[in-house]
């Protein structure tokens, strides 16, 4: 990727570690800079794990690798003589690399922690009404950005490709994207209530997932394997996304795939576990549906997630209305039962 020089305009570093969708909603924020400064030089510094996201990002100029060792990120990244640091992170380490680097301006967005420590530990909501894609342009209005209002980005390079012999027949003239996984389990379905909800939907499925998801795919899978193709596993994340962007629709937890299908623009039934959409962290700007279980006491139990319900019962996932979901599938697809 060709870098502009210095005599081009401002320097910028954004700031974003991780993971999928954290990255994924930082787009806006990157192409409205862009739109206020044309001429600007534009870093991002992020993980490794996380640099093919932004790989063909159009609105950035360079890629930063965060390194294990923090002094080597900010010795590396110091000769660049930043005129600005925009932290869309708002962490321990990117505190460090902003006082490391010793310069100022710097921008951060509100992470709400402590907000979020209140709902989740009291159950007492006192979280904004504002998207966390909207607080992140926000933190950056003394730059004079504004929202452009195009919404999210994801650019899947030219390269890849998914053949029509990669997917079944059966699927070619159209399907569902169902996204079984979650980074944590008690924001996902139970493989029974995906069993469920496979089972009732008439219209071709493709599963996806990463190698984690495989086994619990394959048991989905099972169950019709003419409708139902497991893809978890067999693409990469640049390829899933292109299945989820030919997907009819998609339906998927709150995951970093769930906003990649927002980045489409696809009409998408978001279901919630132990977290809840008022964090903030909806699909954005794009039409969308969600499926979340009110009324519970214990909801929400983490601003992330668990390995396991703490409490056991798990209420969250286990009563989801599936036929609720199905019957938002067919009516979305004109399907008459």
């Amino acid at each position: 990727m060709v870098i502009k020089s210095a005599s081009d305009g401002k320097r910028f570093l954004m700031i974003r570690f991780s993971s999928i969708g954290d990255i994924v909603l930082t787009t806006p924020a990157i192409r409205c800079l862009r739109n206020e400064y044309p001429d600007a030089v534009i870093h991002f510094l992020t993980k490794p794990d996380f640099m093919g996201i932004l790989k063909i990002n159009p609105y950035l100029d360079k890629i930063l690798l965060l390194k294990d060792d923090l002094n080597e990120t900010i010795e590396e990244i110091r000769s660049n003589n930043y005129d600005c640091i925009i932290d869309l992170q708002h962490n321990l380490r990117s505190l460090k690399i902003k006082h490391g680097l010793k310069m100022k301006p710097f921008y951060s967005f509100r992470k709400l922690n402590v907000e979020k420590w209140i709902y989740t530990s009291f159950k007492i909501n006192t979280l904004p009404d504002i998207h966390i894609v909207d607080r992140y342009i926000q933190a950056m209005k003394p730059l004079g950005v504004k929202n452009d209002g195009k919404g999210l980005d994801y650019f899947i390079p030219p390269e890849v490709e998914i053949k029509d012999k990669d997917l079944p027949f059966s699927h070619s003239q159209g399907f569902i994207a169902i996204v079984i996984g979650a980074a944590h389990n008690t924001k996902k379905l139970p493989v029974h209530k995906l069993i469920s909800l496979v089972e009732k939907i008439q219209f071709p499925i493709i599963l996806v997932g990463g190698k984690g998801d495989v086994e619990e795919g394959n048991q989905i899978a099972e169950t019709d394997p003419v409708k139902i193709y497991n893809a978890c596993g067999k693409f990469s994340l640049d390829e899933s996304a292109e299945i989820i962007r030919r997907a009819r629709l998609v339906i998927s937890h709150d995951t970093g795939m769930m906003h990649i299908a927002a980045a489409f623009k696809k009409y998408i039934l978001s279901v919630w576990g132990n977290t809840v959409p008022s964090f903030g962290m909806v699909p954005y700007m794009t039409e969308f549906e969600v499926f979340e279980v009110n009324k519970l006491w214990c909801r929400p139990c983490s601003k992330t997630g668990f390995e396991k319900c703490p409490l056991g019962h798990f209420k969250c996932m286990e009563k989801q209305d599936i036929d609720a979901i199905v019957a938002s599938v067919n009516m979305r697809l004109g399907i008459s039962m």
